[in-house]
Formats: C-alpha cells, sequence, structure tokens
C-alpha cells in the first residue's frame, strides 16, 4: 500500500516551499517517510523540516 500525505501536510509543504523560494532558497527534495508519515523536505542545504501528519512542522 502506498502511503499518502495528508491534506494538512500538502497545505503546510505548499506554504512552507513558497516561503523558502521567496528567500531565494531551493527545495532540493521533498519525501513522504513512510516509517513515520512526516513529510521531509530540504531547503537549500542545511535546512531540514519535517512535517507531522496533523500539519504542525518541525526544523531540524
Amino acid at each position: 500500500m502506498q502511503a499518502i500525505p495528508t491534506t494538512a501536510q500538502i497545505w503546510q509543504t505548499f506554504v512552507l516551499c513558497c516561503s523558502a523560494t521567496k528567500l531565494y532558497q531551493s527545495v532540493n527534495l521533498i519525501r513522504l517517510d513512510e516509517r513515520t508519515g512526516n513529510v521531509f523536505i530540504l531547503v537549500g542545504e542545511e535546512i531540514e523540516i519535517e512535517i507531522k501528519p496533523n500539519g504542525e512542522a518541525i526544523f531540524v
């Protein structure tokens, strides 16, 4: 069974990616971690963001 992100994760991913690109940062990777259900975003070379299924963003 293929895991899919929640609506809250999709919305938060869109908002964060738009914010990053407004600051001229590249979004290098977006990945759904099938073990935890979190969405992982790599912005630039150093900024790592995880989005929980409830839409809460955590800057790692």
